[in-house]
């Protein structure tokens, strides 16, 4: 596991640490720490959106957090400090895969220190839920900022940035005219074109669980043997490797989430860029009458025994507010979860798109439904 340093935290600085029980093979800790200072009460917020710090921090004690994350941008630690410089309260991060995290909080059970888990895609939020590691909390200010179908219907987690499912296509080889729906990718014209990642990654897992939630079951299955028969390739590598091998020739579509075109774009490697110049992105199912592109998050959820609770509320409406959204977002070229919010000048290039509102919480919960149906087709 990697150990991250928060050489720009405030006040005391940065100081290694443990909390809890450990695990074999645990995730790390570093400690984002800070002097504290007098407190209050519990947290209770208007639904206003906080210009900086939520009022709930500002009137309870200041103390610690206990965050587990397994987002792994250098720009969380300017989140974590700016916390704490607004606050008072002390930020102990605690990084692995989602797997990992979730799996030590289960060891960890009720006596866990983890107050709240970030990280990526409503399936595994889905299934940390299942696990009954979070609880439900009621937050004026994540009601409002947080769109309906980007949070937990029973307020058992949040989403804190868009993740956009869309297709990449090789612009010397396809014409955007071309393109329409994911379903239109089943259509015979796109045989041996089509580039995607295992169906035993959730990125997809979701988003064919959206399709069941749309089309039903049967259809589903047909269109994934549609799909398996229109790949130019067995799935293998990651969205980025989709991307780099539709540029190469290999095909001349792919299935890939958004911010890895920008990270293209924005490479510092020239063969990179190179390749992403080759591309365009197509955002699917925008016609009258459609529901619109997929849309997933990232999000996080405050653990059920969580000793710092009402910091956990507090830091996610932190994370709401526009500032913070600017910087959560622009650190992973994710789109922020609210309008007016400044983002990567990439993302603002591609124009605004209409979102499919399914709440993510159901497409999550079709995943295992949805792997079955990828796998019985040959999507492996």
């Amino acid at each position: 596991m990697n150990r991250r340093s928060f050489g720009k935290a405030v006040g005391t600085g940065v100081a290694a640490g443990a909390i809890g029980a450990g695990v074999a093979g645990a995730p790390t800790l570093m400690r984002v720490a800070r002097a504290t200072a007098p407190s209050s009460a519990p947290s209770s917020a208007p639904a206003a959106a906080p210009a900086s710090a939520p009022a709930a921090a500002q009137e309870q004690a200041a103390g610690q957090l206990n965050l587990y994350s397994s987002r792994h941008y250098d720009t969380d630690a300017r989140l974590f400090s700016d916390f704490t410089a607004q606050t008072g309260i002390r930020v102990n991060v605690i990084e692995g895969t989602e797997d990992q995290l979730i799996s030590r909080i289960e060891s960890e059970g009720k006596n866990s220190p983890a107050d709240l888990l970030v990280t990526v895609d409503a399936g595994r939020l889905w299934r940390a839920e299942q696990a009954g590691l979070f609880q439900p909390i009621y937050s004026d200010v994540l009601n409002a900022r947080v769109p309906g179908h980007l949070r937990h219907p029973g307020g058992f987690w949040f989403g804190l940035a868009k993740r956009v499912r869309v297709i990449a296509y090789a612009k010397d080889r396809v014409s955007p005219s071309d393109l329409s729906t994911y379903e239109a990718l089943a259509h015979p014209k796109w045989r041996g074109r089509v580039l995607a990642r295992s169906s035993s990654h959730v990125y997809n897992q979701s988003l064919v669980g959206s399709l069941i939630e749309a089309n039903g079951l049967d259809a589903t299955q047909a269109w994934a043997r549609s799909m398996v028969g229109n790949m130019a390739r067995r799935p293998q590598g990651g969205d980025t490797d989709q991307l780099k091998a539709v540029a190469a020739g290999v095909g001349d579509l792919a299935i890939t989430n958004h911010y890895y075109m920008a990270r293209l774009v924005n490479s510092t490697v020239r063969e990179e860029r190179e390749a992403a110049a080759k591309l365009a992105l197509f955002f699917p199912n925008q016609a009258d009458g459609e529901r619109g592109t997929h849309v997933n998050v990232s999000g996080a959820g405050v653990i059920a025994n969580a000793p710092n609770r009402d910091n956990a509320i507090a830091f996610l409406e932190y994370l709401a507010g526009d500032s913070a959204q600017s910087i959560f977002a622009r650190g992973s070229n994710e789109f922020p979860l609210v309008d007016g919010v400044e983002m990567d000048p990439v993302l603002s290039s591609w124009g605004p798109f209409r979102e499919d509102t399914l709440n993510a919480a159901t497409f999550g919960a079709n995943g295992r439904g949805a792997m079955f149906i990828m796998d019985r087709a040959g999507w492996r």
